[in-house]
């Protein structure tokens, strides 16, 4: 495989709270997620160096984005994680690599700067105990 850019997503959608996927790649401006895996320290005093085991894994992501009140867009999405805790379906695809989880959103920030910007930054975590895979 080639090494590429992180350009051209072709995929990035969000169930709204109906369980119908949104695709909200428009209004995403940037995103960070990542698949962690917790250790278990396990180094007995006979060692000079660390010795792990590879526990649970995990999945985290935040959406960063515009402001869009169309409908089925990014806040028709977001606008109930206040008030419901539905697990939501997150699907990110980009160069015909596809991950995706199901995800509990905790926050819809909004944000104006002083310039007039009005973003988001929405923070979701694994919901359902299944393990982060690519396919």
């Amino acid at each position: 495989m080639a090494k590429e850019s992180g350009l051209g997503w072709t995929t990035c959608s969000v169930d709204d709270a109906g369980s119908s996927a949104r695709a909200i790649k428009n209004d995403i401006t940037n995103l960070q997620f990542a698949t962690p895996r917790a250790v278990q320290d396990v180094t007995g005093i006979d060692k000079s160096a660390m010795e792990r085991l590879l526990l649970l894994a995990d999945f985290s992501i935040t959406l960063n984005g515009v402001f869009n009140d169309a409908s089925n867009m990014s806040h028709d999405v977001f606008k109930t994680v206040p008030s419901t805790s539905v697990a939501r379906t997150v699907t990110l695809a980009v160069s015909g690599q596809t991950l995706a989880n199901e995800c509990l959103f905790t926050d819809y920030p909004l944000t104006r700067s002083d310039s007039g910007e009005l973003t988001f930054a929405v923070p979701g975590v694994l919901a359902d105990g299944t393990v982060p895979t690519w396919a």
